[in-house]
């Protein structure tokens, strides 16, 4: 079986490499077309992907359209401004130069290979694709097996679009994701774990292939005393409960300054009730986690801390209710790897610069969030702390802002996307320095004897 699954990769990349070779994929009109293709093909089958997402982890229909079929948007975004992105950039010359002009031009890796999560299955499969197309790449998409549904439908829409020299997808789990990993691609991006990236650049090494890696990571939230309790309270418990906490770049836990945790406290059990309800199981507006193992691992943290709000488990439905811990330690479970599910620990602070320390012992998160009126406050955290971004008196939104780069730093992930920064990944920004024939100084040729001084002067 996995002679056959290579054999078949093996043909699908020479039939990508040949069908790059022919130039096709260069022409800014043909990639222009193959954006509106893909736009036309999600817009016309949203329904059947919203259903797969549903099918796959439960995910209320709101939330299906907001963060799946969007990336609607981000092809739109790509489209209005490719022709830019895509014209050579000239740059100025140094004197020694003389006569010269330079020009830098942003040429497509080749065939790249793209590796899609399981919690944002459609999204985070063809968010990165739009860069690739944008680049003018071939690219095999690889879907994850845990949103089985979602990898079905992603495959039929990308067969039914483009051509499999073009655009391919391999469906499958482990031996899929070995044997595409075994081969030589000209890019990878992987979206995923922090362990299983490491597999995905040691195979990268191999190769010498460059990869992109978004990851993950204990989010942190700090709250200062100033702050708008409510609206903090709202937005918190939105950007950690959504997906039933399998969000990468969720709100991990909270730093609260110690004055006002009661009162927050308080402003997010009663959000979450506001939200689900009382009995959150019955909620439309309330996910499941993807599978029995996830749902083992999440619901052994529970044991962490001491539990104000939820607790409650279902593992038949895979159902752990949106829960808030109090009194929890540093050296808890919960405070060990990255939750990815309804889980919100809470710790508090006397003093800033002990959150702080705690905080940069440990690795860098992807996200970081500060709630907070006071600038000091936030250029405090901002100066000292690393992540791969920062939303202010927000979370999850800096997700959105196509003017944004998303990406992690060191565990947290390696390269970004959206926008022009998706461009640019996929992209080989190529230097072309242009010389004339007339004007040629003889100071570089031999022999040298009498011009070390002059260079020296040059130089200096």
């Amino acid at each position: 079986m996995v002679q056959l699954v290579t054999q078949d990769i093996e043909a699908m990349l020479k039939g990508q490499r040949a069908y790059f070779a022919t130039g096709a994929t260069r022409d800014v009109a043909f990639r222009l077309e193959q954006l509106k293709r893909l736009r036309q093909a999600v817009s016309q089958h949203q329904t059947d992907l919203v259903e797969a997402v549903q099918q796959d982890l439960r995910r209320p229909t709101f939330e299906a359209y907001t963060f799946e079929i969007g990336v609607l948007m981000e092809i739109d975004y790509a489209i209005k401004h490719l022709k830019q992105w895509a014209k050579p950039k000239r740059v100025f010359t140094s004197l020694l130069q003389f006569p010269s002009t330079a020009k830098i031009i942003s040429e497509p890796l080749g065939v790249a290979l793209i590796i899609g999560p399981w919690n944002y299955p459609v999204q985070l499969m063809l968010s990165p694709l739009i860069g690739a197309i944008a680049a003018g790449n071939c690219a095999v998409l690889k879907p994850s097996e845990l949103a089985p549904h979602t990898s079905r439908a992603i495959a039929t829409l990308i067969k039914n679009t483009f051509d499999p020299a073009y655009i391919s997808v391999v469906e499958g789990g482990v031996e899929a994701s070995q044997a595409l990993l075994a081969q030589s691609w000209d890019h990878i991006f992987f979206t995923g774990g922090t362990e299983v990236g490491k597999v995905v650049m040691q195979a990268a090494a191999q190769h010498l292939t460059p990869v992109t890696l978004e990851l993950g990571g204990k989010s942190p939230c700090f709250v200062d005393a100033d702050v708008d309790i409510e609206k903090t309270a709202q937005r918190i418990v939105w950007g950690k409960f959504i997906n039933a906490g399998q969000t990468c770049i969720a709100p991990d836990y909270l730093l609260v300054d110690r004055r006002i945790k009661p009162a927050l406290i308080d402003a997010i059990c009663a959000t979450v009730r506001q939200f689900y309800g009382d009995d959150p199981a019955q909620s439309p507006d309330f996910g499941r986690i993807v599978s029995d193992r996830h749902f083992q691992r999440v619901s052994q943290l529970l044991a962490s801390g001491n539990t104000i709000l939820g607790g409650e488990t279902n593992a038949s439905d895979r159902y752990i209710a949106p829960t808030v811990l109090d009194q929890v330690s540093w050296n808890d479970l919960v405070m060990q790897e990255e939750i990815f599910g309804p889980i919100l620990p809470i710790l508090d602070y006397d003093n800033l610069d002990d959150a702080i320390a705690q905080v940069t012992k440990r690795a860098k998160p992807l996200a970081l969030y500060i709630f907070s009126r006071d600038r000091a406050y936030q250029k405090t955290i901002l100066e000292r702390t690393s992540s791969g971004g920062v939303c202010i008196n927000d979370v999850v939104l800096q997700v959105a802002e196509s003017n944004l780069p998303f990406g992690g730093v060191g565990p947290s992930g390696l390269g970004s996307y959206h926008g022009k920064a998706s461009f640019d990944t996929f992209s080989h920004a190529r230097s072309v320095l242009y010389k004339f024939f007339r004007f040629d100084l003889d100071w570089r040729y031999a022999p040298y004897a009498d011009k070390t001084g002059f260079l020296k002067k040059l130089i200096k």
